[in-house]
């Protein structure tokens, strides 16, 4: 099956799992503006105007989307006005219009002649603006993990359907053309039939301290930052990153780099939902405020199509290790994905083959400009992304409660009784007026 082909599959069996196969919006109670044309892709000549909100990772989006041609950034917006500021000045003089500073992305949803949100914001932000973007009529590139819960992630792949919008999530490796190749190598059998995946992540992280009450700084807008939130006091070491490490908000190592790193090893193995996933671990490293564990492993068994591993040490860096990105084993040697490229050996460890294509988020980008502008195939469309994302919940939540999870491999669903676990699959609450 060539790539573009196990894509599609992939998301077809997400779509079909959610239970939405040819709904309208009305049927998740969701409605779309009237006067949106669903389906319509533009001329191949004409320029795509994108809105980019979160300007941390979305300066990475900024300079994407510059340099993709006649792709204009009408507007940037965040919740900091020094940040908001700061990116604005770096890209001033580089398009012919200058982009719109805005706090609130809402008004980027009621301009009719934006094509397009590009959200770099906390996870928690991503399910609520993506359903939001899409009902609005606008295409949307979200940023790993995509959602917050398993709930969000079913609901922003249905919601993507019922209104036919694009949806790319920002697991960029998808268009890396140097992983591309080593997927194709690993379809045509060049280790044989693959058995295994390991994924490695080590970091060297500093504690987070513990924060104090404190009002917020003048230039953030603490409760915009909140958004579909029920609200809660400001501390001062929770923005704009520590944020990751709290479970009110983030997801831990595992929502931050765990989809780029299992989305590749799911991909490389050809597989979709696991049967059975555990994960063990513990914050070992330091005392401080930090909720999420800095040392764990998950696994993921997918049953007789093999197995996956992600092994995390985020304080620790471990160089003398000297750990790949991700290494699949088969009957006939394995592959070890670098980032942006891939060596190939044999049982007896000889290099038989290798890539040495450099890493880059600007492929991604034009993908996501080129599906709006020619209904190209999107190549991390959001049905075929939330089942990797889905690998991460998994994760956290066997970790925050008995350490194994069972899983009903063909919807992605929990198995019947695992009530604790179920308590995870979705927020208590959402700020009324956000609900989901």
């Amino acid at each position: 099956m060539k790539t573009n082909e196990y894509q599609e599959s992939s998301r077809r069996e997400f779509l079909k799992s959610t239970g939405v196969l040819a709904a309208g919006a009305a049927a998740v109670g969701l409605v779309a503006k009237p006067n949106l044309v669903l389906g319509q892709v533009k001329g191949a000549n004409e320029r795509v105007r994108v809105g980019v909100a979160g300007l941390s990772r979305g300066r990475g989006h900024i300079k994407g989307y510059l340099d993709v041609p006649n792709t204009e950034v009408a507007y940037v917006c965040d919740v900091d006005s020094n940040r908001l500021a700061s990116s604005f000045k770096t890209m001033e003089g580089k398009q012919p219009n200058p982009a719109k500073k805005i706090t609130d992305y809402r008004v980027m949803l009621d301009d009719k002649e934006l094509d397009a949100i590009s959200i770099a914001t906390p996870n928690f932000w991503h399910a609520p603006m993506t359903i939001q973007g899409c009902q609005a009529g606008k295409h949307v590139y979200v940023e790993k993990p995509g959602s917050y819960n398993p709930y969000e992630a079913y609901k922003m792949v249905e919601v993507a359907k019922a209104t036919n919008r694009k949806v790319q999530l920002g697991t960029q490796r998808r268009s890396y053309p140097g992983n591309i190749e080593g997927i194709q190598k690993l379809r045509e059998g060049i280790i044989g039939k693959t058995l295994y995946a390991r994924c490695w992540y080590s970091n060297k992280r500093g504690s987070i301290g513990k924060g104090k009450p404190v009002d917020p700084p003048a230039e953030l807008d603490w409760t915009l930052w909140q958004g579909p939130l029920t609200e809660k006091p400001y501390k001062d070491n929770l923005v704009h990153y520590n944020w990751h490490w709290h479970w009110y908000y983030g997801g831990g190592e595992l929502a931050n780099n765990g989809p780029h790193f299992l989305d590749v090893a799911r991909w490389a193995m050809d597989v979709d939902y696991p049967e059975r996933v555990t994960c063990e671990g513990g914050r070992y490293h330091f005392d401080d405020d930090q909720e999420t564990p800095d040392t764990f492993t998950a696994s993921y068994d997918f049953g007789d199509k093999g197995g996956i591993t992600m092994a995390v040490s985020s304080c620790h860096q471990r160089k003398p290790d000297k750990l790949t990105f991700l290494s699949v084993y088969g009957e006939g040697g394995k592959m070890d994905f670098t980032g942006a490229n891939y060596n190939v050996y044999d049982l007896a460890g000889k290099e038989i083959g290798q890539n040495r294509d450099k890493a880059g988020d600007v492929p991604h980008f034009t993908n996501f400009v080129n599906a709006i502008r020619s209904d190209e195939p999107l190549n991390q469309e959001i049905g075929n992304g939330q089942i990797s994302t889905m690998l991460c919940h998994y994760g956290n939540i066997a970790y925050r409660t008995s350490g194994a999870l069972q899983i009903d491999s063909k919807t992605g669903h929990l198995t019947k009784g695992q009530e604790e676990a179920q308590k995870l699959w979705q927020r208590e609450s959402y700020r009324k007026g956000w609900e989901i």
